[in-house]
């Protein structure tokens, strides 16, 4: 697995820096990689990045409770809402930070955690994002990183709802927790080794 994610590295460096000139406006980005706490940890240590908020979204049901997602009923997905500076962080170095920060091979599934509600997911907000978010995975795809074929989906962003206050900054405020300890920090240093030179 560490030998992909340098395959992943190598495949994306040339796309890491930005276009002289880049307006340095803050932007977001929401991706769905499992669960919401394990993503937000690892964006939360890149350079570039201003704020990570989890929450819920491409589902019918308006303003959803964690309980009702949990139930795989509302159709949401955990998400994360990354808020980052195109001066120093790209969308497409977002893109190369999701899919190092989780499998997207697995339909709706990360580790133990099961259900439409942890689907692999990328909602653009534009049409470069989704056509910046194809461009990749058809490159990971050829390029074989995986065992398998990518399954994330692309979609455009209907609405993000920001999930219950307990959820939010999570691994840092509940660090010694068992979920924490043994399933977010093994890919938490995963994730750093990859990203060593863009941390913050």
């Amino acid at each position: 697995m560490k030998f992909k994610f340098l395959i992943i590295a190598i495949i994306m460096l040339s796309n890491f820096q930005l276009a002289p000139g880049q307006n340095s406006n803050l932007k977001t980005a929401v991706f769905g990689g499992g669960c919401f706490w394990c993503i937000e940890a690892q964006f939360q240590i890149l350079d570039g990045v201003e704020s990570v908020a989890s929450g819920y979204a491409g589902g019918q049901t308006a303003n959803p409770t964690y309980k009702e997602v949990c139930n795989g009923t509302t159709g949401h997905a955990e998400v994360v809402l990354v808020t980052y500076d195109p001066s120093k962080l790209s969308y497409i170095a977002l893109l190369q930070a999701f899919f190092t920060a989780h499998d997207p091979t697995t339909l709706n599934r990360q580790g133990n955690d099961i259900g439409t509600q942890y689907r692999s997911t990328i909602m653009y907000q534009d049409n470069l994002e989704k056509l910046q978010a194809q461009s990749i995975i058809s490159e990971l795809d050829k390029a074989n990183v995986y065992d398998s074929k990518i399954v994330t989906e692309v979609v455009a962003l209907d609405k993000f709802y920001p999930a219950e206050a307990y959820h939010q900054n999570y691994f840092n405020s509940n660090g010694s927790q068992p979920y924490c300890q043994y399933v977010i920090a093994p890919k938490l240093e995963k994730f750093k080794k990859v990203f060593k030179a863009k941390l913050k």
